[in-house]
């Protein structure tokens, strides 16, 4: 049992019992409560950060100070600088030995830098949560008595440029049985112009039904160019065919990826159509009118897909002929979906899957009036990715429920597009 504990409280087998109160006692001298304890958190973090580079520093000569081995080695101690650090406890004001030929290089408390611990983590932590520069700033120094400026907190989330730029090369899957593109929108100044632009994320189903996010794109607008430079790019990192493309709405991109992944399927997102039809229905029909879009949705055929069609036009043309219509003119593209088995169609059926990525990256982004840049607007929606993936299955992305099934139901349905 005694080595249990030791094992959970580390310090027992540093600090006696007698030891551990004495530094109760020196909290309470230092102040009341929960003050006192910061301060001699923040007096041991200096003495403890102090003794290690002095360690540091007789490692890097080979001698300790004042050893008479020391004389005739070409190097010596010479004095101390002091800097600051900002640190879990506050700000530290530490001295740092120097040698006279400055060849040592402290690692616990490295050369220029200024923070310590995990101060940098949680500044990033608190920009991808959707903190503004100003905000973290002050909330630092509200709970951890260190002040930080904006211009050093933008610093350092500035340090993830290189981490996006290698994410946004990164090599992909060779082949992805389904791909979802969707956009939300970020005001972005250009030019003294603040203008709305879309930011296109594209989420990519794996072979073991992983999804994970294949990028991000900023456009000024949409179009087949657009769209063929994305899908090019997406090509160029390894991606050799795209099963099914999952979209709403989006111009241009059918005729890119006709270009581009010719015998790719673009499907439109059923629920969206759903929803476009439903808000022309008062509330009190909505439920009738969902009930009677299913038999068109749900249709085991083209032709029987047409006759419910039919059906839902002579019920609702009088009353809510803009859900007609959204219908009609999305005919030709979600005609595609009736030629797939129930267990694709489970799969395909909506594009929530990207559609949730997109509800968290709205929260986070909502919080700025606009971005300085294209630079700084990818920066924080890579930040929110990134913490969505470590929170929802990691580097591997999350599962698709029921996807061993439509597995089995692509490799019928698309015969020789996927690897053995």
């Amino acid at each position: 049992m005694t080595e249990i504990a030791d094992a959970q409280n580390p310090l027992a087998g540093v600090l006696s019992a007698d030891q551990i109160d004495a530094l109760v006692t020196a909290a309470e001298d230092l102040g009341q409560g929960r003050h006192g304890v910061e301060e001699l958190l923040s007096q041991m973090t200096k003495a403890v950060l102090e003794r290690a580079m002095e360690t540091e520093l007789s490692d890097h000569l080979g001698y300790e100070a004042g050893d008479p081995a020391g004389h005739g080695t070409g190097n010596s101690r010479n004095g101390k600088n002091t800097k600051s650090v900002q640190t879990l406890q506050g700000p530290v004001q530490l001295t740092v030995p120097r040698d006279r030929n400055g060849s040592f290089e402290p690692v616990i408390v490295p050369k220029r830098a200024r923070r310590l611990g995990k101060v940098e983590d949680m500044i990033l932590s608190l920009y991808a949560r959707g903190m503004t520069t100003r905000d973290i700033g002050s909330h630092l120094e509200e709970i951890y008595g260190s002040k930080v400026s904006a211009a050093t907190i933008s610093r350092v989330t500035d340090v993830v440029a290189d981490e996006v730029a290698q994410w946004q090369s990164r090599p992909l899957e060779s082949v992805y049985p389904i791909v979802y593109i969707d956009a939300i929108w970020l005001k972005i100044r250009d030019g003294g112009v603040v203008a709305n632009r879309a930011c296109h994320v594209a989420v990519g189903v794996d072979l073991e039904g992983r999804k994970q996010v294949l990028g991000l794109w900023l456009g000024a607008t949409e179009g087949a160019k657009f769209w063929a430079n994305v899908l090019t790019e997406i090509r160029n990192r390894g991606v050799r065919d795209i099963l099914i493309l999952c979209c709403d709405g989006l111009t241009g991109l059918p005729a890119a990826v006709n270009s581009v992944y010719p015998e790719t399927v673009v499907q439109t997102c059923v629920v969206h159509l759903l929803r476009s039809a439903m808000k022309y229905a008062s509330y009190s029909d909505r439920k009738t009118m969902a009930k009677d879009m299913k038999p068109i949705y749900t249709a085991a055929t083209v032709q029987a897909a047409e006759m419910a069609m039919e059906a839902f036009a002579e019920v609702w043309q009088a009353k809510a002929p803009g859900a007609v219509l959204a219908w009609r003119n999305a005919w030709e593209d979600f005609t595609p979906f009736l030629a797939f088995t129930p267990e694709i169609r489970k799969v395909i059926y909506t594009t929530n899957q990207i559609e949730s990525i997109n509800y968290q990256l709205r929260k986070i982004t909502k919080t700025r009036g606009s971005f300085p840049s294209n630079e700084a607007a990818i920066k924080l929606v890579y930040l929110g990715i990134r913490n969505i993936e470590t929170t929802r299955g990691g580097e591997l992305g999350t599962g698709t429920q029921g996807w061993h099934q439509a597995l089995n139901a692509f490799a019928v349905q698309f015969p020789n597009r996927l690897p053995l």
